[in-house]
């Protein structure tokens, strides 16, 4: 039987145009998330209801926390860099080769610290971009032929990493290398209806479900380790981009959504889930500062 979760509060009420990728902070007990087409970096406090916003020169696609309490690593439109929250400055890690009008989309580290994350094309031209791993200061182009890339999570036991290209309207899954950081034997998970919406970002809590966020589709939905349908959350918005675990208990999901509600959402999700991993810093080599400044042009 599928079970609804019909409470959902709004966490942050924003008007954020597309609110993407909701990484808490277990230690401070905030809330990292971003505006894509905004191009700002937000730190909230739910508790509080506050919302410290970071203007960027840049389109934002995703963030992580990393092992540094005062940086943070964000990718930008053609580049991953990290930007210093005490005075808003960024320095480039390494800049993405696209070819033509392209952006990085979702990421997320993995448990060794390792930072994946996708790219599409603004137009969403099918095939053209791509699924990379960044670590010890080298970007590995590890998928070709995407079209728009989006969600990523691993399993519990971290052997099986979950992932979406938004077009094929499937989750896939792939068996997952923590040691070596690979990936392998890639089949689908889940498919989804495309009247029900596009699949966006995910998440995975702690006894494996995948918790999947729908664009256009006013939900998150939730898959057993099986696949199999378990939960929906209904979401008042209509484009639903994201989902992450937080709080004291990791019992909160937090859910990005887009224009035109762009605000943050939350909702006990009945189980608890991880910690986001933070992005392993160390030995990372770093560009001088970038000359852009971080207010929007």
């Amino acid at each position: 039987m599928v079970r609804m979760v019909s409470r959902v509060e709004v966490a942050i009420r924003s008007e954020a145009l597309l609110g993407e990728c909701p990484r808490w902070d277990p230690l401070a007990r905030r809330l990292l998330w971003v505006d894509i087409e905004g191009r700002a970096l937000h730190i909230a406090d739910p508790a509080r209801g506050e919302d410290r916003s970071i203007p960027l020169w840049s389109r934002v696609g995703a963030a992580s926390w990393t092992t540094s309490a005062t940086t943070v690593l964000v990718a930008l439109a053609d580049r991953l860099a990290l930007l210093e929250l005490e005075d808003g400055s960024i320095r480039t890690l390494v800049e993405v080769p696209h070819a033509g009008h392209m952006r990085m989309n979702d990421g997320a580290c993995d448990a060794a610290g390792r930072f994946w994350v996708g790219s599409m094309a603004l137009a969403e031209t099918a095939g053209v971009a791509a699924l990379y791993r960044y670590a010890d200061g080298a970007l590995a182009r590890v998928l070709d032929g995407v079209t728009l890339s989006n969600g990523l999570g691993w399993s519990p036991d971290g052997s099986r990493m979950y992932y979406v290209d938004s077009l094929a309207f499937r989750i896939d899954v792939f068996d997952f290398d923590v040691v070596a950081g690979t990936i392998a034997n890639r089949r689908p998970f889940v498919t989804v209806d495309r009247a029900d919406g596009t699949p966006d970002g995910l998440a995975v809590d702690d006894e494996g479900g995948v918790w999947l966020a729908l664009w256009g589709g006013r939900a998150v939905r939730r898959y057993s380790d099986d696949g199999s349908l378990d939960r929906v959350v209904d979401v008042p918005a209509l484009n639903v981009t994201a989902c992450g675990f937080g709080g004291d208990d990791r019992r909160s999901l937090f859910i990005t959504t887009a224009a035109p509600d762009g605000s943050v959402f939350v909702t006990d999700a009945g189980v608890a889930g991880p910690a986001p991993h933070a992005f392993q810093i160390d030995g990372s080599s770093t560009a001088p500062s970038d000359a852009e400044p971080t207010s929007a042009r």
